[in-house]
């Protein structure tokens, strides 16, 4: 494993600082008023003004791409954590079934809102809700006393994973067309519908996640060797597991509750990212912040552009992008995500 430095460490991270500062100008640059980068650029740092672009750019465009970014950068983060604490390379934000849960308490708002009076407005917090008692599940059912089995976790994360699904097809049978269609966009993900106002407490469960993890990124270091010689090392591995499954958590609920089931970001970044950074997690983390945030907007810049006045849901584009990507990295280098992180000094 490559030493981390500070230099390295600030290099890397103002590199993909940089990068994701451009995906953002293009993404604010696309649409049916196609705005050149410079003027982007202006409309970004102008004063307010009835200037028409920064009406575009600023009052319609830049509202959806921080919401894109931000999902995007808890999605991947989120995965970072899961595949260090469970160590396993296919896990995701979704394997132990908090996604599931938070679908669930979406769709049955979708599905029962309008017979309770509530409206759309009412979807996230059903959502988060969800994800909320799904992880109290998780905590009872993977639970062992003091401790928290890893294997417990995944299974009971599959059962969940295929009650929810059920739960979730029976209710979309039930539902009447209008909200069937509005079921199966949520499904796929789509930022569409995503409101503003959520961004805040959304930045917030992020900035607690990624605060949780690097404050344990030397504990996930050691993690990678085993259980067992991280705890000889001094590492409480089921302290830590608790803290850091909750804080993950909390972010895919709340990213899922905003944002719908967008599958493959979690997956594939922190793989990407590992093969090029090495294992360190006090820098992977951070990285894959800003990774999954970039690619998130990159693909919501498709979604809404790629057909012209028609858009299509986000995470049918992180999809087809996603599988043939994940099956290239999973050929390239699947001995170098089960290596050992290596010194965690």
């Amino acid at each position: 494993m490559k030493h981390l430095t500070p230099m390295r460490f600030a290099l890397t991270l103002s590199l993909l600082a940089a990068f994701l500062f451009l995906v953002v100008v293009f993404s604010l640059g696309m649409g049916p008023s196609a705005i050149d980068a410079s003027e982007v650029v202006r409309a970004l740092f102008a004063p307010v003004s009835p200037d028409p672009v920064v009406d575009i750019v600023r009052g319609i465009r830049l509202p959806r791409v921080v919401l894109a970014a931000l999902v995007g950068a808890s999605l991947a983060c989120a995965g970072v954590i899961f595949q260090a604490l469970l160590r396993n390379p296919l896990a995701d934000p979704f394997i132990l079934g908090v996604s599931g849960g938070a679908a669930l308490g979406a769709i049955a708002m979708l599905s029962l809102g309008g017979a309770l009076g509530l409206g759309y407005a009412a979807v996230p917090p059903a959502a988060f809700a969800g994800c909320l008692l799904t992880l109290l599940l998780l905590y009872f059912v993977a639970g062992r006393g003091s401790r928290i089995s890893p294997t417990a976790l995944l299974l009971t994360g599959v059962v969940f994973n295929a009650f929810a699904s059920a739960a979730i097809i029976f209710l979309a049978s039930a539902a009447d067309m209008l909200d069937g269609s509005r079921i199966f966009i949520w499904l796929i993900g789509n930022l569409s519908a995503a409101r503003l106002d959520a961004a805040p407490w959304l930045a917030g469960f992020l900035f607690i996640g990624l605060s949780c993890a690097l404050l344990s990124a030397r504990g996930l270091n050691v993690l990678a060797l085993g259980e067992e010689t991280a705890e000889q090392l001094g590492v409480s591995t089921d302290g830590q597991r608790r803290v850091l499954l909750v804080a993950s958590s909390l972010m895919v609920g709340a990213a899922v509750s905003i944002s719908g089931l967008i599958g493959f970001v979690g997956l594939i970044i922190p793989h990407a990212l590992r093969l090029v950074l090495g294992p360190d997690h006090r820098l992977l983390v951070p990285a894959s912040a800003l990774g999954g945030a970039a690619f998130l907007v990159l693909c919501d810049t498709l979604a809404r552009t790629l057909l012209g006045g028609r858009e299509l849901p986000v995470g049918a584009i992180t999809a087809l992008l996603g599988g043939p990507v994940f099956l290239f990295l999973l050929r390239r280098g699947e001995q170098s995500w089960i290596a050992p992180a290596g010194s965690a000094r």
